[in-house]
């Protein structure tokens, strides 16, 4: 890969990790002063198990966010090893078109449906 391209790449690849940070910021933010909030005062179990629900949600997306900036963080460990663009798992290159729309992918297209699919949580790194 040109340099040109590599700094491209490198770009969007840190532009995506800030985008995603924010995004975490936010609902870190948000969830903090709504756990502040006194709940309601007549208790009601309807209301605490919503509330709950709505917790397990963000919990979630949360825990996801996290996820995308830890796979960022791994195509930049990549693109500074120069093993970007190349599978974690079967080593082979990762379509271009895939990490133009994917730019953060480790993993090509066969390798991530396996992975799904048998429901394998890969090392993070």
């Amino acid at each position: 890969m040109a340099a040109t391209n590599l700094n491209h790449v490198r770009a969007k690849l840190e532009a995506e990790k800030k985008r995603f940070q924010d995004e975490l910021s936010q609902m870190k933010v948000s969830r903090d002063s709504e756990e502040r909030r006194e709940g309601s005062p007549f208790g009601k179990r309807e209301e605490e198990a919503t509330e709950s629900m709505e917790l397990e949600k963000r919990l979630a997306l949360e825990n996801r966010l996290e996820s995308l900036i830890a796979e960022v963080d791994r195509a930049i460990n990549k693109l500074d090893a120069g093993t970007y663009g190349k599978c974690d798992i079967c080593n082979e290159a990762i379509d271009p078109e895939r990490l133009e729309a994917l730019p953060q992918a480790i993993m090509c297209v066969s390798c991530r449906k396996k992975i799904k699919n048998a429901k394998i949580k890969l090392p993070s790194v």
